[in-house]
């Protein structure tokens, strides 16, 4: 039997990812935790983030096992998120990443791994429940953007689990992230001129501020939470609290037609999201994070204060249909984008009612 001493020694945890974004936002937060006993952060190149061990090298790289062997815990947060990326190298980049995790830390005998995907894996539609509960099924559609990046990790995390019995893994699955450096699907959508709705249905709008996906990621980490667990803001905003704290109006268009008119953009390569990114601004899927809660987690952020810094740090920023501009083509763009998707709409309609007559 392992001694009582031995067994509650805290773990010694690394986190992939760590010198940028939420996996250096991680790193800081446990870095200074009494509750590990050693960090250790693993990159392609360096970070900033003293008193941790580094180890510099790529997480793709099949050699990671060795450079894990004293690991216990490992929170993958290294993955590609880019919005403009070509998808083709973007999901290829992620899919390597998280199958070499899994399986160096199965051939290490990591004891945990942690990764994060999204709450958008269960999907938006119209008529989803308001929330949704934390074991609904993961009813995506799959696609060429972030959500079917996700949906295929976490195909790789059932098939790691089967292939790797010992293996625990959790999945933490945040609402719509927001915080400095976050560039999403979501968060664009508030960098428009209006804002995009679907006649005959709102969304709810739920946030989770990346102080609050930290925490839940310790959480993860020291094993308090596992399996699949949701992570975001108490509740959520309607669309009228929405539009007024942001002073922004939406406008309205038939579902056919927008999600018809989306297709056909990103066909063209004119917007850089699948049309179905567009069902996660105008339908709702907003997540009860009842594992979190039943572990005394509570969320920092409210989700009027995480959508305020949002609109924040969208401030000086201009996209049209999901692509970002600068200068003065955005200021031209943005000013005219309303009137030309309206018209492009007012074209169509009236072009239906010809073949009609």
């Amino acid at each position: 039997m392992v001694p009582t001493s031995k067994r509650l020694r805290p773990p010694v945890v690394a986190v992939t990812g760590a010198a940028s974004g939420i996996g250096r936002a991680f790193l800081a937060k446990v870095a200074s935790s009494a509750d590990f006993r050693r960090v250790v952060a693993i990159d392609e190149q360096r970070g900033d983030v003293p008193d941790v061990t580094w180890r510099v090298l790529d997480v793709r790289d099949p050699l990671l096992a060795n450079r894990i062997s004293d690991i216990d815990v490992l929170v993958h947060l290294g993955g590609d998120y880019a919005l403009d990326a070509d998808s083709g190298e973007r999901r290829a980049y992620n899919l390597r990443a998280a199958q070499t995790v899994l399986t160096a830390s199965a051939a290490a005998r990591v004891r945990r791994v942690v990764l994060v995907t999204s709450a958008m894996v269960y999907g938006a539609a119209p008529d989803n429940p308001v929330p949704l509960p934390e074991d609904s099924a993961v009813a995506a559609e799959p696609d060429t953007g972030m959500v079917g990046d996700h949906l295929e990790i976490e195909a790789l995390v059932r098939r790691s689990l089967r292939s790797h019995p010992g293996l625990e893994v959790t999945v933490v699955r945040p609402a719509a992230v927001v915080g400095p450096g976050v560039d999403s699907v979501v968060t664009r959508h508030f960098e428009a001129p209006r804002l995009l709705s679907v006649k005959g249905c709102s969304p709810r709008w739920q946030f989770c501020h990346v102080d609050d996906l930290v925490s839940a990621l310790e959480l993860a980490a020291l094993g308090t939470v596992s399996g699949v667990v949701a992570v975001g803001s108490d509740g959520w905003l309607e669309q009228d609290q929405v539009e007024e704290l942001s002073g922004l109006r939406r406008f309205e268009l038939p579902a056919g037609l927008t999600f018809g008119t989306a297709q056909r953009l990103h066909r063209l390569g004119i917007t850089p999201a699948p049309a179905t990114d567009l069902h996660y601004v105008v339908y709702p899927w907003v997540v009860d994070c009842s594992a979190l809660r039943a572990a005394g987690w509570k969320p920092l952020w409210s989700n009027e204060a995480a959508f305020e810094q949002l609109l924040e740090l969208r401030e000086g920023r201009h996209t049209v249909v999901g692509r970002r501009l600068s200068g003065k083509e955005a200021t031209i763009t943005a000013a005219g984008a309303t009137v030309a998707v309206l018209g492009t709409a007012a074209i169509v309609r009236a072009a239906r009612k010809k073949r009609r007559v």
